[in-house]
């Protein structure tokens, strides 16, 4: 039962691939709900942690928000992958045995260099940016200190930081129209997907 929600996960990551640069519609809006939330269904059946369960069935939400039209939806859609980030955390952390400083140092740059390059960039949402900045980060830190037969979860992690900084470009800097724009929602959701993927994999798996 579980491989083959799998498939059809992929499945439907695929079938939406094509669609990330069309307007929104309910159609669309349901495609791109049904990779996550599926994969959510497959960590329930699964016995997954609940952490890992809730962080699923949260992006799922946060997929359905964000690509639906207006700026109250994109806040809907930050919160809803902000709690989904906390769970991962709160995942993580407890399994991490030591924590290098190394690791901190490239995400707490990425971190400050927003300030520059995206929030001033971001109207009235400056600080819900900052909070979910912070989050997504400290939850990769805590990811790539996971111990090695976790580290499927820390690929999953960098995977996803990659995926929102392309999606954080595209949004405030790019706007969404044009080739670069549309490439650029290519390479996003893949990396998101696979993101989600890596990190039920590395406890499901």
């Amino acid at each position: 039962m579980e491989m083959w929600l799998w498939g059809v996960a992929a499945i439907g990551a695929v079938a939406y691939l094509p669609l990330t640069a069309q307007p929104p519609a309910l159609w669309r809006s349901g495609i791109k709900t049904v990779p996550v939330a599926l994969l959510a269904v497959v960590a329930g059946l699964s016995h997954a942690p609940l952490l890992l369960i809730a962080g699923l069935a949260l992006s799922a939400f946060g997929d359905w928000a964000l690509s639906r039209p207006g700026e109250r939806a994109f806040l809907m859609g930050l919160i809803g992958f902000a709690f989904g980030h906390l769970c991962y955390l709160w995942l993580f952390s407890g399994r991490v045995e030591h924590l290098g400083l190394w690791t901190v140092l490239p995400f707490a740059v990425l971190a400050l260099s927003t300030e520059f390059w995206l929030v001033p960039f971001t109207g009235a949402l400056k600080g819900p940016v900052r909070i979910y900045v912070l989050l997504i980060c400290a939850m990769a830190v805590a990811a790539v200190n996971l111990p090695v037969p976790l580290r499927f979860a820390s690929l999953g992690a960098v995977a996803f930081v990659m995926s929102d900084l392309i999606l954080a470009i595209q949004m405030f800097r790019l706007g969404t129209a044009g080739r670069l724009s549309r490439w650029a929602g290519y390479g996003l959701w893949l990396l998101y997907v696979a993101a989600q993927a890596l990190i039920l994999g590395a406890f499901v798996l």
